[in-house]
């Protein structure tokens, strides 16, 4: 589950250390661009550049659709530096070259920033406008910094994530909506059908598993939309679509997660797990009292339950 650019903006003091971060870098390579970024599945964003360079373009907040990035084949599985000397000799980089040529950039470093859980954060990244050397020892030096970047990463990360399935927290979700629900959108509340029958046939272990791969399509489904996805406890979540108010377009999506949380495999299917959702809408430019929303959106769960369950409910 990768880092989203929402949830940087709540880690203490993120913008000093990433400045940090780079300026140790800077030190190690001096004539090179350094810079951090982030990823998912379809995007890289530059989140913090070393210093402004007019010769190389690119800048803070530039969003990069991911196959059309250099750092994307760096291999983040065995967390191994990718490095380019001289990036026009390269003929497996035809395919970018003109981005390359746009960008200015013939010389490039690209560590991986790779949580302890094996999550990718994104990239530490050296780059030069013309073909240069890159010594053993400014590599090794990068990826200390990017390892010491990625433990801060770690610590700040379970103050809004969920120790079991890692999704979201309750903590996020407020803070979320205290400083950043501006944009008006969808809240989701999601309870599973059946679930208690698990835990009392089979454990808590196997109810463990259940949430984690509850958790895993409801990761899998956000990143396919503008939100998030948030475990509120036990077998209770919430999904928060951003800027999505049209009720046929959450139909759409409330049937779709219908479909996907009532189908398992032969293991799980004894069950019969299926889910409830309560929807709230809430307006742009207002101030939207979370504890309301919950409140309206449990009611509309409460009335999806009530109707035969594995169905939703609009307040």
């Amino acid at each position: 589950m990768l880092i989203a650019l929402n949830e940087l903006q709540f880690y203490k003091n993120f913008d000093e250390l990433a400045r940090d971060i780079l300026e140790m870098a800077k030190e190690t390579m001096p004539d090179r661009l350094i810079y951090l970024t982030s990823f998912t599945k379809k995007e890289q964003t530059i989140v913090k550049l070393s210093e402004t360079n007019d010769n190389i373009c690119i800048h803070e907040g530039m969003v990069i659709e991911i196959k059309e990035t250099v750092c994307n084949r760096i291999d983040f599985k065995n967390n191994t530096p990718l490095v380019f000397e001289d990036m026009s000799r390269e003929a497996n980089l035809d395919d970018l070259r003109q981005a390359l040529v746009a960008a200015n950039i013939n010389s490039y470093l690209g560590i991986p920033i790779i949580l302890s859980n094996g999550d990718t954060f994104g990239t530490l990244c050296a780059v030069h406008t013309h073909a240069k050397k890159i010594s053993k020892k400014s590599i090794t030096m990068l990826q200390r910094i990017a390892k010491l970047f990625s433990y801060y990463l770690d610590l700040e990360r379970l103050a809004y994530r969920d120790s079991l399935t890692g999704l979201y927290n309750r903590q996020f979700l407020y803070k979320y909506f205290d400083e950043s629900s501006t944009t008006g959108g969808a809240l989701l509340f999601l309870d599973l059908d059946g679930f208690k029958k698990v835990n009392d046939l089979y454990g808590h272990e196997t109810g463990d598993l259940v949430l984690r791969e509850v958790a895993l399509r409801l990761e899998n489904f956000v990143q396919q939309h503008h939100g998030f996805a948030v475990r509120l406890g036990g077998d209770e979540f919430i999904i928060n679509l951003v800027a999505l108010t049209n009720r046929e377009e959450i139909s759409k999506l409330a049937d779709f997660l219908l479909s996907r949380l009532s189908t398992w495999d032969t293991q799980l299917e004894a069950f019969n797990l299926s889910v409830s959702i309560g929807i709230v809408l809430y307006p742009s430019n207002e101030d939207n009292l979370l504890k309301i929303l919950l409140k309206n959106a449990d009611n509309a769960l409460y009335r999806a339950k009530a109707n035969g369950k594995n169905g939703y409910q609009f307040i």
